[in-house]
């Protein structure tokens, strides 16, 4: 009996759209003008195109800077030279499409990209000098050390901060004062180790291991909304992306109205005595 045909690995490396065909996906009246940055950051082949990957990662950046769009052309109607911070960016993405699609654009606004990775910081320079984007700056730092020129930013973005890595991007925007908030955590791994072997009286939630899993991740979202809640901000849970494109799909955005918010203090201690675990964010709120 002849054998079947093996898979072919390199399938999802071969370009899955044309030039034209990205063109369509991209939010802008020159989608050509943005191509050489696209090509610079992989997202577009050397010849214009998009493989399966590429696709994935465009899809879910455009996707959240179409949910980020109204609050940063919120904040920049409001000031003259607003900050957006991008913590923990990588390559950052995120940071040099919303420069190029929004701030960019507008004028004014700055983005400064937080990475730790000295290298990742030189090739983001680099590329902001040849894209032409002056009003973009790096910073080499963790999360938890960093502060910028001036202590305040308008808006904090941080995209798949992983476990306690997203507490430390909303105790950045907490100490910066920032305005507005948007978060996709990753990998949430601290509440579920604070509830291995933890006897609570709801203990069946959180018996088996990857319900232990879930179940944590799940609850320090809850704990991270309420906390913001407790600050003063407007909280909105929504999902980020298809989960076609990844499972860490949940988008936390936040908008400071006040100083603080005494029935959601009280919510968030109800919670936290009827689980009984506290994880280390709630430091914020001595």
């Amino acid at each position: 009996m002849s054998q079947p045909p093996k898979p072919d690995k390199s399938a999802t490396a071969r370009p899955l759209a044309t030039e034209s065909d990205w063109k369509k996906l991209w939010p802008s009246a020159q989608p050509g003008k943005s191509e050489p940055l696209l090509k610079a950051l992989h997202i577009l082949t050397r010849d214009g195109a998009l493989n399966a990957d590429s696709r994935r990662k465009l899809t879910q950046v455009l996707h959240l800077t179409q949910l980020l769009r109204p609050a940063i052309e919120a904040m920049l109607a409001e000031k003259d030279d607003p900050v957006l911070a991008d913590l923990g960016a990588g390559k950052s993405y995120l940071g040099f499409i919303l420069y190029d699609l929004i701030i960019g654009p507008a004028g004014k606004g700055r983005v400064v990209g937080v990475e730790a990775r000295d290298k990742l910081v030189e090739t983001s320079r680099a590329l902001a000098t040849q894209a032409g984007f002056e009003r973009m700056e790096f910073m080499a730092a963790p999360i938890a050390e960093a502060v910028l020129p001036g202590g305040h930013a308008d808006m904090v973005t941080a995209l798949h901060a992983c476990d306690t890595a997203t507490d430390d991007a909303i105790r950045f925007a907490l100490r910066h004062e920032a305005k507005h908030i948007a978060l996709v955590p990753c990998c949430q791994a601290e509440v579920a180790r604070l509830l291995d072997g933890h006897q609570g009286p709801m203990r069946q939630l959180w018996r088996h291991p990857i319900q232990r899993r879930e179940f944590g991740a799940h609850l320090t979202n809850v704990i991270r909304g309420l906390v913001l809640e407790a600050q003063g901000y407007k909280v909105r849970v929504t999902e980020f992306t298809g989960l076609e494109h990844t499972m860490k799909n949940e988008l936390i955005l936040a908008e400071r109205h006040q100083r603080s918010n005494a029935q959601a203090r009280g919510e968030l201690d109800r919670l936290i005595d009827q689980i009984g675990v506290k994880p280390a964010l709630l430091d914020v709120m001595a």
